[in-house]
């Protein structure tokens, strides 16, 4: 496995684009947070340069943190085949600030944005075909975030102000849909 020092040159090379990056001491992962303005031009150096060569987009996912102000880590996770090492790309947005999606650069990353989407509401900009890909198109919400609610007539959460955990009733913006597995040649009467 090279060495993942490279990734403590890029904020000097790119200091507009990168805020910070960082080295896990025991698993040798290198991981860099970048300005989601400036994603695509940094994937597209990481992908062209050839004494990187991270062509291989492994994943997208996110992840809700639903008490910040940029509540949503976009986190992309990349592979140089050339030379055995691998890169977390992480970006920070909020609800509002859209992504700009990577599909032109690789291809992989189309259905992983959907999935993002659908699951978290980031919104990918120049996205060839954005829409739901794991829920219903009628479907509202987005069930990964922390704010989504999970079943139940009640939910469970600790109130800060009040030091200790309450009950209030889920509100839920649709209704409860009910699907039959039966057979449709089942329902048809013998007559």
């Amino acid at each position: 496995m090279q060495n993942p020092s490279f990734v403590q040159t890029l904020p000097m090379l790119m200091p507009q684009w990168v805020d910070s990056v960082s080295i896990c001491p025991r698993t040798q992962e290198a991981e860099c947070v970048v300005h989601p303005s400036a994603l695509l031009f940094f994937m597209q150096v990481l992908h062209k340069t050839t004494t990187l060569q991270f062509k291989v987009l492994v994943d997208v996912t996110a992840v809700d943190y639903p008490s910040r102000a940029k509540r949503f880590d976009v986190v992309y996770h990349l592979l140089s085949v050339q030379y055995n090492t691998r890169l977390r790309v992480k970006t920070m947005v909020d609800e509002l600030t859209p992504v700009h999606s990577l599909t032109s650069l690789y291809p992989s990353a189309n259905w992983f944005e959907r999935e993002v989407w659908d699951m978290f509401g980031i919104c990918f900009l120049h996205h060839p075909d954005l829409r739901r890909i794991l829920t219903d198109y009628g479907f509202q919400g987005h069930p990964l975030r922390k704010d989504f609610p999970l079943s139940g007539y009640v939910e469970f959460r600790y109130d800060d102000s009040k030091k200790r955990v309450v009950a209030e009733p889920v509100e839920l913006s649709q209704e409860f849909r009910y699907f039959d597995f039966a057979s449709p040649w089942e329902l048809i009467s013998k007559g």
